[in-house]
């Protein structure tokens, strides 16, 4: 049975470091995107903007930005081994500001094996 793990990394800086353990424990395949949450737009001091704003004002990116890390397992040793590496570089899940993690199941996975045949 397939899962998929989503991580929502607090600190971006530790982004490399956490990739790096995942490839460590044997995720190839990871996926990132740059998101933010809405606790951190709300608190976001924004004095850079104009009386008289532009939407690229707007836009321009100031406040604090999360790293969303999602990949495809397929095996609960497989969870079990992000969720240590993970925990490895940026302390416990369960202390503030380091992120969070969830997994969930995969009902199909399609192009999964072209993926591990390119890395075979």
């Amino acid at each position: 049975m397939y899962s998929m793990i989503i991580f929502i990394l607090d600190d971006i800086n530790y982004c490399h470091d956490v990739l790096n353990a995942w490839e460590d424990v044997g995720i190839v395949g990871v996926t990132m995107l740059d998101s933010s949450g809405l606790g951190r737009v709300r608190n976001a001091v924004r004095d850079d903007i104009p009386l008289m704003p532009s939407l690229s004002d707007l836009f321009k990116k100031s406040e604090t930005q999360n790293r969303t890390l999602l990949t495809v397992v397929d095996s609960e040793e497989q969870i079990d081994k992000v969720v240590k590496a993970t925990e490895s570089v940026v302390g416990s899940l369960d202390d503030p500001n380091t992120g969070f993690l969830f997994v969930t199941p995969v009902t199909r996975v399609y192009g999964r094996s072209k993926r591990d045949q390119a890395q075979g």
